[in-house]
C-alpha cells in the first residue's frame, strides 16, 4: 500500500531539503492547484475525501474550512495555523512528522491557505521540539527562496507569509483558541464559542487552525484525489492513521497504518505483544485524556466511530499500554499531577477541582484514603465532566479516573483495606 504520510520518513536519517523534497514528487500538488483548482475546489475536494481532524476532535476538515468567510467582501487578512504544541501524554506522532519531512507539513500548510485565501500562516510549535523548529526554519527559508512562499507563489497571483512560533510550555496552549490568546501575547486561556475561530479568530480575523497530521495529508489528496484517500481505509474512516503504542509492550513505536486497524493488531503484531512477565491490564487508545479499554476491547477498530462505541475516543491514536503491574490508582494520580499543573485556572470546576482530584489520588496511593475517598472521586467525574467547564481539560481528564473507577474498582478498595498501595513491590 502506497503510505501517503511517512513514505518519505526514515528514522536516523536527516530530511529532505528542498531539491530532494521535490525529487519524490513534493510540491506538485501545491503547482496543481495553483495552475488549476479554484479555492472551494480544493476545500470541497478535501471535503470529499472524508479527511477528519487527526488532532483528536474528528472533525471533518473540508467542512472546517467551508465555515470561512469567502469571496472579496470577507474580512482580511484571513490566518491559518498548524496545531504543533503536541503536548498531550503518550502522543509523539507530530514530532515524527515535523522532524522527518517539514516541507511536506509547509506545502500543506501552504495548499490548505490558499482553500482559504489566508494570507498569513503560523506554525505553533511545543516549546521542547528544538530539532524540530531548527528543521522548519531552514525549510521554511528553502520555501521563501524558491518562491513557494512570500508574494505571487509560482505566479498564480497567490501569496502567503509563514511564521515559526514557539509557545511557552503550556499544555492548554494545545487547545485551538487558547493557542490563538497565545499568538496574540496574551495568557493562554479559552474563548468562549461562538464566535468561532472560522469567522473570528486570531485577531478577530477568520482563522483555521488544524493539527500537523491533518495538514500533511492535505498535498496527497490534492496529488491523488478524494476515492484514492477513501480507498486506503480499512473502516468508514478515511486515510490513513500515525499509530502508536508506548508501555511495556516489546516494539514501542509509531507506524502509519490504514484507519480502522484492531487494538490487538497494534499490540500483538506491530508492537510485538508484551514484555515478558506482564500481561495486559488497560490501554489508553488516544493519548492521557481518553477512557481506558481493556482486554475484552482488544478487537476494537481504531476509529473514530469504533473506539466511541466501546466508550472511549480516538484521540490522538497514540495508545498508552498499562501492565498488570502498574497501580491503576498511581497511574491516574500520576496524569492528573500533569493535569491539575497544567489547568490555566480560568474556570472553578478545573481549577479547584483537579488538585483535590489529585490530593484524594495520592491520598489512596499513601493509605490514608477512605471509602468517602473514592466516592468523591467519583462524583468529580460528574462535576468536571462535559458541560460543566469552560474547555474540554478537566472533561478530558475526567476520562482516565472514570474508566479506571469502572474497570479497576477492586484496586481503590484494595488501597483503602490494606491502607498502602498493593503494588508496591511489582505485581501484587
Amino acid at each position: 500500500m502506497e503510505r501517503p504520510l511517512t513514505q518519505f520518513i526514515h528514522p536516523g536519517c536527516p530530511p529532505f531539503d528542498l531539491r530532494e523534497y521535490e525529487m519524490t514528487g513534493g510540491y506538485s500538488a501545491l503547482k496543481k492547484a495553483l495552475a488549476g483548482m479554484t479555492p472551494l475546489e480544493v476545500q470541497k475536494l478535501v471535503q470529499d475525501s472524508g479527511l477528519k481532524g487527526r488532532g483528536g476532535a474528528g472533525f471533518n476538515t473540508g467542512m472546517k474550512w467551508s465555515f470561512v468567510p469567502m469571496g472579496d467582501a470577507a474580512p482580511h487578512p484571513k490566518y491559518l495555523i498548524a496545531n504543533a504544541d503536541e503536548m498531550e501524554p503518550g502522543t509523539f506522532k507530530d514530532r515524527l512528522l515535523l522532524e522527518g519531512n517539514p516541507h511536506q507539513l509547509i506545502e500543506g500548510m501552504i495548499l490548505s491557505a490558499y482553500a482559504i485565501q489566508a494570507g498569513v500562516s503560523y506554525i505553533f510549535l511545543r516549546w521542547a521540539y528544538k530539532k524540530a523548529a531548527q528543521l522548519l526554519r531552514k525549510s521554511i527559508h528553502e520555501a521563501y527562496t524558491a518562491g513557494l512562499l512570500g508574494k505571487n507563489i509560482l505566479g498564480s497571483g497567490f501569496s502567503l507569509e509563514m511564521h515559526l512560533h514557539t509557545g511557552v510550555g503550556r499544555y492548554m496552549c494545545g487547545e485551538e483558541t487558547a493557542l490563538l490568546n497565545a499568538l496574540e501575547g496574551k495568557r493562554a486561556t479559552p474563548r468562549a464559542k461562538p464566535p468561532f475561530p472560522q469567522v473570528s479568530g486570531l485577531y478577530g480575523k477568520p482563522t483555521i487552525v488544524n493539527n500537523v497530521e491533518t495538514l500533511c495529508n492535505i498535498p496527497h489528496i490534492v496529488n491523488n484525489g478524494a476515492a484514492w484517500f477513501k480507498g486506503l481505509s480499512n473502516s468508514e474512516d478515511s486515510g490513513t492513521k500515525l499509530y502508536g503504542v508506548s508501555g511495556k509492550v516489546n516494539t514501542p513505536g509509531c507506524w502509519e497504518l490504514p484507519m480502522g486497524v484492531t487494538v490487538r493488531e497494534l499490540i500483538e503484531e506491530h508492537a510485538g505483544g508484551m514484555q515478558n512477565g506482564y500481561q495486559l491490564k488497560g490501554v489508553l487508545p488516544g493519548g492521557a485524556s481518553t477512557d481506558f479499554l481493556t482486554a475484552e476491547h482488544l478487537d476494537v477498530k481504531m476509529d473514530f466511530g469504533g473506539v466511541q462505541a466501546a466508550g472511549s475516543r480516538l484521540g490522538t491514536g497514540t495508545m498508552v499500554v498499562m501492565d498488570d503491574a502498574t497501580c491503576p490508582v498511581g497511574f491516574v494520580h500520576n496524569l492528573q499531577h500533569f493535569f491539575a499543573q497544567e489547568s490555566c485556572g480560568w474556570c472553578t470546576p478545573c481549577r479547584e477541582g483537579l488538585p483535590w482530584v489529585e490530593k484524594m489520588l495520592m491520598s489512596l496511593e499513601e493509605g490514608s484514603g477512605t471509602a468517602e475517598d473514592v466516592e468523591l472521586l467519583q462524583m468529580h467525574t460528574q462535576l468536571l465532566g462535559p458541560g460543566n467547564t469552560f474547555c474540554a481539560l478537566a472533561p478530558g481528564a475526567m476520562e482516565p479516573l472514570q474508566s479506571a473507577l469502572k474497570y479497576f474498582r477492586e484496586d481503590f478498595d484494595r488501597h483503602i483495606q490494606l491502607h498502602r498501595c498493593p503494588y508496591e513491590n511489582g505485581h501484587h
